[in-house]
Parts: C-alpha cells; sequence; structure tokens
C-alpha cells in the first residue's frame, strides 16, 4: 500500500511499543495502546476461518482490558515467568482517511526460571489502526493463533 515513510514507522513503533509493555513494561499501559471502544480478542485459527466467536480472549472496551490487567495483577495465581514477543511481516492490507489495516505474524517465547526457553504462542495479528487523541492506536487486534492446543499458561496478553 501506499504509506507514507512516516506512517509507516509509526505504526512499526505502535507494534514496538506493544511488544515492549507485553514484555518488559507496565503492564497497566497496555489498554492505552487500544482506543476506548476497542475489540481484543485471542482466538484459534479454526475459529477465526469459520467466523467462530468462540475466543480463548476476547475484550469488547479498554475498561475490558484494564479488567483483565487488574486480574492479571490481583487475583491471578501462576508461576513466575518471562515472555518475548517477536513480530515481522508487517503488511499494510488497506487504508483509507481514517483507518489502516494490517497483518504481522508473531511468536510469542516463555521462559520459567529453572527451565529452557520455549515456543509458547505463534500466529498472526490482523489489526484496525486509528489516530485517537494524537497518536496511533488499534481499534481492533485480533491475534489468530496457529495451534488448536492453547497452553493453560496463557494469561497474559498475546
Amino acid at each position: 500500500m501506499g504509506l507514507s515513510p512516516e506512517l509507516r514507522i509509526e505504526v512499526q513503533d505502535l507494534m514496538t511499543e506493544y511488544c515492549h509493555v507485553l514484555d518488559d513494561g507496565d503492564l497497566s499501559e497496555w489498554p492505552m495502546l487500544f482506543t476506548e471502544d476497542c475489540f481484543y480478542q485471542l482466538i484459534p485459527r479454526e475459529n477465526a476461518e469459520q467466523d467462530l466467536p468462540l475466543a480463548t480472549i476476547r475484550c469488547e472496551s479498554r475498561g475490558m482490558l484494564m479488567d483483565r490487567v487488574m486480574a492479571i495483577r490481583d487475583t491471578f495465581m501462576f508461576e513466575p515467568r518471562y515472555l518475548r514477543h517477536i513480530t515481522s511481516g508487517l503488511r499494510v492490507t488497506a487504508e483509507s482517511a481514517d483507518v489502516i489495516s494490517a497483518q504481522s505474524s508473531y511468536a510469542v517465547f516463555e521462559t520459567l526460571p529453572d527451565e529452557y526457553t520455549r515456543v509458547f504462542n505463534v500466529g498472526r495479528y490482523f489489526d484496525e489502526i486509528v489516530r485517537d487523541e494524537g497518536r496511533l492506536r488499534f481499534r481492533r487486534r485480533s491475534c489468530v493463533f496457529d495451534s488448536e492446543l492453547v497452553p493453560n499458561s496463557i494469561v497474559y496478553p498475546i
């Protein structure tokens, strides 16, 4: 697509910030990468391809994302772990005056303190990105993972 170099860098910066916030940053910043009326889901490829609504994680507003962060911090019991998100292959699939549609591939690696690092989840992001309050934010992010099996340790957003 004909994205200007400046706008392409802005989109890449949003993707980089997303990974940083989930891997090393303050998780409470994650919802701020989305618009107020956003949509976020983590869904298996099979369900996405068949347009089935059942998702592993589904949030339909920034408030729901904030609730997820609070639940992770205050109520979930799980072994400490380190995650690393790697994204590649950013492709803009459509652009209008208001919305940038993009796809990219992702891989998430997980390391528990006394174990080897392993591949945790891989798939594709399908995004709708808009300018909101002077910056790019996700209006919609679908994380479509390739495996039909879901690790029972999916607690954090992908």
